[in-house]
């Protein structure tokens, strides 16, 4: 398994666009940074933290977070994330979201290491199972 060191840190950035606003994904009505963004951005910037095997990956498996300040359209976001606990597999990361006014954004995410072949064998495996 890859060397996991605390306080690895990663970053996501964005512009506020017509892709990612709370009117376009659904998730509201408006056309500010969508929280499923700020979510997906946060996940991003934890991925990025991490250097691994080419057998291996990581996989999200919870996410606690705030979504505090709405971002207009054109404006920059970006998602800063730390390894805070390795536990064998487990990895726990801090989040922090920014624009380029004020934090909007905070919060934990947790992710699992995985080989990327048995995990897929057994992914897969369901598509065989719905008969």
């Amino acid at each position: 398994m890859a060397e996991l060191t605390i306080g690895v840190k990663g970053r996501a950035e964005k512009i506020v666009d017509q892709t990612n606003t709370a009117k376009t994904m659904g998730s509201g009505s408006l056309d500010v940074f969508a929280t499923p963004a700020l979510v997906a951005m946060m996940e991003e910037a934890a991925v990025s933290a991490l250097t691994l095997s080419e057998e291996q990956s990581s996989v999200g498996v919870s996410l606690d977070i705030k979504h505090t300040a709405a971002t207009p359209l054109g404006m920059k976001v970006w998602a800063n994330a730390e390894l805070i606990e390795v536990d064998r597999r487990r990895l726990v990361f801090k989040l922090e979201a920014y624009d380029d006014q004020e934090l909007i954004g905070s919060g934990t995410h947790e992710r699992f290491i995985i080989e990327v072949e048995k995990f897929m064998t057994k992914t897969q495996a369901k598509s065989g199972e719905r008969e």
